[in-house]
Parts: C-alpha cells; sequence; structure tokens
C-alpha cells in the first residue's frame, strides 16, 4: 500500500505562516523543514519514497548483494578490533531496514561468531520508516533496537551510513559584490516562495571564512556553493560516542576543488526519478540534495580523530569485499531462473564501470583518539 500525506500543503502553509511572521528564513531551515518537519517533512511524514512508486532507490533497496558484501566486510572489521564478546552495528539513516536485515541475515549464516557479539543500532528520523524496519527485523528482535546516535555509547564498533549526508540541510552561499551573502527564503507577492539574498546568518557567518580557508578555496563573483554545518556536528556526535571502531559512510560527492568549481552549486531536488524545476514549490513532496564535500568530510573527521584508512569508488570497494563471492551464494541459493536473472541484473548495475555505483564512494574512518575534542 502506498501511503501519502494527509494534507500536502500543510507544511507550506506554516512555513508561510513562520515567513510572514519573522521575516525571511534561510534556506538551510527550510531546507530542514521540508525534509524533515514530524508531521509533513519529506522524510517524516509517511510518503513512499523507495522502489518504482517512490523518488529513489538506494543500493539496499536495489539488491540484497549490496548489504551481504558489508556483512563480510563488517566481519573483518571486528577482526581487527581484536573480535570483541560484544560489539556495535549503528546504521543511521536506516530506512525501512533492508539493509539492517541483509547484514543480520548474512552474519547469522556466514560469520556466526560475529553474529553472537553483534548488537544493531537503527536510527532512523522517520516514525513510518522505524515501523516498517520493526516488521522486516522482527526475527532479529532480541538483537536491534531503535535510537538515535546521540543516545548511545559504542564501546566498539561500526557506524554505518548511506546516502545520508546528502540530505543534511545546507546554507546556500554566494559571492555577491565581492562579499560572502547566503540564500533566503521569503514570499512573493503571490505568496509564493521565493529567493532572496542577505547578509550570511550570524550562526555561519563566523565560520564561513575559516570553511573556505580550510580547503583553499575562494568563491567568484556569482558563483554559489553550500556549507553543511550539520556534517561537522554529525561527525562530532558519532565520534563522541564511538569508544574505538570504524565510521564508513557512503554517498555521491566529489573533492572540493571540483565541487566548487561549479558555478551554480550542486542543490537538486527529485520527484517521481525525475529533477525538480521549482525547489521551493510543494516543500515535503520531494527529496532535496546536494554532492557530499569529501574533502571537508575528510578534514572534518581528522580533526575529530577520526584516520582515514578507504576510500574508494563504490564499485570498486565492493568487488574487493568480496561481491563476486556474495553473488556466487546467492545465484545458488535460487530456485528459478527468473531469480537468477533479477539477482544477476541487479548485480551488473552495482558494479558496472558506468553503472549507478560507479558515481558512489565508501569512506572508511578509524576512531584513533578516545577522547575526541568537543
Amino acid at each position: 500500500m502506498i501511503e501519502t500525506l494527509a494534507n500536502p500543503s500543510a507544511l507550506a502553509d506554516r512555513l508561510r505562516e513562520r515567513i510572514g511572521r519573522e521575516g525571511p528564513m534561510t534556506f538551510c531551515d527550510w531546507m530542514r523543514a521540508a525534509l524533515y518537519d514530524q508531521d509533513d517533512g519529506y522524510y517524516s511524514g509517511g510518503r513512499a519514497k523507495w522502489g518504482r512508486e517512490g523518488d529513489y532507490r538506494t543500493s539496499p533497496e536495489r539488491s540484497g548483494l549490496f548489504a551481504a558484501t558489508f556483512a563480510g566486510y563488517f566481519s573483518r572489521l571486528y577482526g581487527k578490533l581484536g573480535s570483541p564478546s560484544k560489539w556495535t552495528l549503528l546504521e543511521c539513516g536506516a530506512g525501512g531496514g533492508h539493509f539492517a536485515e541483509g547484514v543480520l541475515r548474512t552474519l547469522q549464516s556466514s560469520y556466526p561468531e560475529v553474529f553472537a557479539a553483534t548488537s544493531y543500532v537503527v536510527d532512523e528520523v522517520s516514525a513510518h520508516s522505524r515501523s516498517l524496519a520493526g516488521q522486516r527485523l522482527h526475527a532479529f528482535a532480541d538483537r536491534v533496537e531503535f535510537k538515535t546516535v546521540g543516545e548511545v555509547e559504542i564501546e566498539s564498533g561500526v557506524v554505518f551510513s548511506n546516502e545520508l549526508l546528502d540530505a543534511f540541510p545546507v546554507h546556500r552561499i554566494i559571492r555577491q559584490d565581492g562579499k560572502l551573502r547566503e540564500f533566503y527564503v521569503t514570499l512573493g507577492p503571490s505568496g509564493d516562495f521565493e529567493w532572496q539574498i542577505g547578509d550570511p546568518d550570524p550562526g555561519v557567518s563566523v565560520y564561513l571564512d575559516e570553511y573556505f580557508a580550510e580547503l583553499a578555496i575562494q568563491l567568484e563573483e556569482g558563483q554559489i556553493a553550500e556549507v553543511s554545518l550539520e556534517t561537522e556536528n554529525w561527525l562530532r556526535t558519532v565520534a563522541n560516542k564511538l569508544g574505538r571502531g570504524f565510521v564508513v559512510t557512503v554517498d555521491y560527492g566529489a573533492f572540493a576543488e571540483t565541487l566548487l568549481s561549479k558555478e551554480e552549486g550542486t542543490l537538486r531536488g527529485f520527484r517521481a526519478h525525475q529533477f525538480v524545476d521549482d525547489l521551493l514549490a510543494r516543500p515535503g513532496e520531494h527529496d532535496l540534495t546536494t554532492t557530499v564535500n569529501w574533502s571537508f568530510v575528510k578534514a572534518a573527521g581528522a580533526r575529530l580523530g577520526l584516520r582515514v584508512v578507504e576510500f574508494e569508488r563504490q564499485d570498486k570497494f565492493l568487488l574487493a569485499a568480496g561481491f563476486l563471492e556474495q553473488l556466487e551464494v546467492q545465484t545458488r541459493q535460487c530456485e528459478t531462473e527468473a531469480e537468477r536473472l533479477r539477482v544477476t541484473t541487479a548485480a551488473r548495475e552495482m558494479i558496472l564501470p558506468d553503472g549507478m555505483a560507479s558515481h558512489f564512494q565508501v569512506l572508511v574512518q578509524e576512531k584513533i583518539r578516545s577522547e575526541p575534542p568537543a
């Protein structure tokens, strides 16, 4: 059954009221509401976002091979941590639990020692998705918890995310008349949402010069870039909660010199697998995303005690992590030729040089300090 928003205009009305009452809001605040509003946000309102009827499909929804391959990789990280009697896998942005189910089933069948030691924590903002995940993971209820990363203490383990950082709210910055300025959202004469450029919000203003200096980038006149303060805040929380272990981040991104060569930035919206022309229209009804700045993620992680141990294109990472071996296992388990065809078709999509996975990267960071800076 496909669920839809009960009142798709409710969020837009509340945002109009807020702007009318308080004045223009930063795009960062507007994006946060559009995606994460508790009742009507894109990720929180119970809409169907996966599969043909939704707006996108992530790798775990496309094929169980993704989770199975990572399960094998996690088992190797478990060994590097000294095979502890207890450890934690924390998945941030877990959606409906497809990845968690695949990992736990593979660990149970192929890595029983690791499975016996594993506690799995699901961090998911959407109540609807948490409900789906709870149903999907019912068989593993004795070792699955639903908590946020801020609510756990991980003595030893892995923090995993897939397509999480690209959905963090961002500040849109432009150089105008030689100064760094910020995009706001206001109301036009007809009540439609419109862009407005003003001085940066005080909360981000003190950070901007440091941000661009660290990346050795200076915006040209009229050039737009996105700045994600949420990324460093999330990494700081992860680093503080992880005693020892690894942070495994899967997303689509690029280095700063590539990203900041784009004149219009990388902000875009998707609905029903199509680009959205007006990003401000119908908030809560389409996805909003930006390309991850890997230069910044690595630099911020280093400040927080997270050392890069691996960074690779996703297709190459999967092949090195045992993807073909998992493909062989799953094809042997197929009972019909139709099932075998589905498995192999999904596999090709994930490892072909010009396929989906070639546009994604996998970053693995190791916690190297016991007490990261506050």
